[in-house]
């Protein structure tokens, strides 16, 4: 298809073969194990998220599925094609946003998602994508003069100019304001509609709740946790967390707490207790009288629904974005 027979965006059949098949898998960097033998299935159709912290090994997983970085060991198939056999094939069916993209700045938008329609034996057309990416104002202007959630946008709309079955987002969120923020989201829900597949990566946990029909949680190169977000969640064994500190000089034993009816779990980090608790409505009055019969004041205290980062602070003992 020439770019003057470009189309908007078509639906995707689903496939019972699945989107990402990866075995094995293994990457290091000297001494620096990236990824420690990742087996993964993601369904045609899915959005699918890698959580983790930095450093976990997401963007090296993504970059050896998109072909940018070649593993160590294991087996890599996208849309029952892989990279040593059908890499032309691939490259046409997928599409890319990175963490950080270089465009030349002399460039206008238009300019730039032409060049990149270029690429593709079939896609949509340049302003097609400068519409779905919300950059019509600035289709004139100048790469060099966007600012940085500009460019994320630039960097979706070049993404989607191929019209890909599959989509890899790498971070796609960061440095965007809220409002642009909730714009891609809805563009993701968009490509989820129309059936495409969607892998991301991120570490922002209400956006992976949001979007991500499942989700892996990443650490040290491994998988730790694997399911849709409300299992995950689950799985922490309590609807709320619950925070305090105390002051004083009375001891605080943990099994006073835990003996306490609807409280699963307790731990500590960095002086702030952390309650996993099933009903707040009976629980919090018998915490507030375990305190004061210890004769230690209370100095903070508040709840919050569970989250994935409660997940993998449960699993880890760290918050995901710790270093």
């Amino acid at each position: 298809m020439t770019q003057s027979q470009a189309e908007p965006l078509v639906s995707v059949t689903a496939s019972t073969t699945p989107a990402v098949l990866l075995r094995g898998l293994r990457k290091a960097f000297g001494d620096v194990v990236a990824v420690a033998g990742i087996d993964l299935d993601v369904a045609s159709g899915e959005c699918f998220g890698l959580l983790g912290p930095n450093g976990a090994g997401k963007t090296t997983t993504i970059e050896i599925c998109e072909g940018l970085t070649p593993p160590d060991a294991g087996a890599v198939r996208l849309l029952g094609l892989d990279w040593q056999h059908n890499a032309n094939d691939l490259r046409q069916r997928i599409g890319i946003q990175l963490q950080e993209t270089q465009f030349p700045d002399k460039l206008t938008v238009k300019e730039t998602l032409r060049l990149f329609r270029s690429f593709f034996r079939r896609g949509i057309a340049a302003d097609e994508a400068i519409r779905i990416a919300q950059l019509d104002e600035k289709r004139n202007s100048r790469v060099g003069t966007l600012s940085g959630g500009q460019k994320q946008r630039l960097a979706m709309a070049a993404a989607l100019v191929g019209d890909p079955e599959m989509l890899f987002l790498d971070e796609p969120t960061t440095g965007l304001d809220p409002q642009a923020r909730r714009h891609l989201w809805d563009l993701v829900d968009e490509l989820k509609k129309s059936g495409r597949t969607v892998i991301l990566t991120t570490h922002y946990m209400d956006e992976a709740e949001r979007l991500c029909d499942r989700v892996a949680i990443m650490d040290h190169g491994r998988i730790i946790a694997l399911g849709t977000p409300q299992q995950l969640i689950a799985s922490v064994g309590g609807d709320h967390i619950v925070e305090f500190a105390v002051s004083g000089h009375g001891a605080l034993d943990p099994q006073r707490f835990t003996a306490i009816a609807g409280v699963q779990s307790h731990r500590v980090d960095a002086g702030l207790h952390q309650l996993s608790v099933i009903n707040l409505h009976s629980t919090v009055p018998q915490i507030f009288a375990a305190i004061g019969a210890l004769g230690l004041e209370l100095t903070e205290f508040r709840t919050h629904s569970a989250t994935l980062e409660d997940v993998f602070v449960a699993l880890t003992g760290r918050n995901l974005r710790d270093e």
